[in-house]
């Protein structure tokens, strides 16, 4: 049960209705967690604008979305894992790609070496060592692509914490429970 409630778009005041629609328009759905997020227009509106800003950086869709769910699966985040999962797949993710992700034991070993980073970055909060560095730029990985790598670490931290804390409703398919490899 929601601990914070999802604000309805009828009922908002203006701004928050008009950043909704922006919202549906785009997605064709306003999830769950940014109508929560909606509480605050500033909460949704960072989160809307860190969430653009990375989307225009260096990493591919299908690396960020592998991030998310490795960030998800360490955290133990239902919302984000079901969420990122589903927008995984439609960034060309297949369902066992995005167990592998969860994992960090993606086929592709570049892709490796960045989730292996991301859930370092995590387990450790930050304090990562010059070899985990070193280990994801000896994989190719640039200074610009690795602070993108922080950077979409943080944003999904950011999402999983919120989660936790409103009890977010899970309006998107169930992750499938993870086997293992």
């Amino acid at each position: 049960m929601p601990r914070i409630s999802p604000v309805n778009r009828n009922t908002a005041d203006s701004q928050t209705a008009d950043l909704l629609g922006a919202v549906e328009e785009k997605m064709g759905i306003v999830p769950n967690i940014i109508a929560t997020m909606a509480n605050s227009a500033a909460v949704a509106q960072a989160y809307l604008g860190f969430s653009q800003s990375l989307s225009a950086g260096l990493l591919s869709v299908r690396l960020r979305e592998q991030i998310a769910l490795v960030v998800g699966e360490t955290n133990q985040c239902g919302y984000c894992l079901a969420a990122h999962t589903a927008l995984g797949q439609g960034a060309g993710l297949t369902e066992p790609e995005t167990c592998d992700a969860r994992r960090a034991e993606p086929k592709d070993q570049k892709e490796q070496a960045a989730l292996q980073f991301a859930r370092a970055i995590v387990k450790e909060r930050g304090l990562v060592s010059d070899a985990d560095v070193q280990q994801v730029r000896d994989a190719g990985y640039q200074d610009g692509e690795i602070a993108e790598i922080v950077a979409n670490v943080a944003l999904n931290l950011f999402t999983n914490y919120f989660n936790h804390v409103a009890g977010t409703e899970i309006d998107f398919p169930a992750a499938p429970e993870l086997t293992a490899s």
